[in-house]
């Protein structure tokens, strides 16, 4: 039990993340939310972590919208490229 409960903590808010893998749909944060298509996010692009959510989903805000991600799905950013 304590292995899954250390995944969901991984990621903080403002955490800068990005896609481990490429999806089949990405799922808005709205209020409703919405299925759009996977294109909106490259496999390359960072997102900032905006909110923790139930079940170890994260709402990361990307370029063109803030969509719902397990964290499975995600891996960190290190912020060495600013330097």
């Amino acid at each position: 039990m304590s292995e899954a409960s250390s995944a969901g903590s991984a990621f903080a808010v403002g955490a800068r993340v990005r896609l481990r893998e490429s999806l089949t749909y990405l799922k808005t944060a709205d209020a409703m939310p919405m299925l759009r298509p996977p294109d909106l996010v490259d496999l390359g692009e960072c997102g900032e972590v905006v909110g923790l959510r139930a079940l170890e989903q994260l709402a990361v805000r990307f370029r063109r919208g803030t969509f719902l991600l397990e964290a499975r799905q995600l891996e960190g950013v290190e912020d060495a490229i600013s330097g």
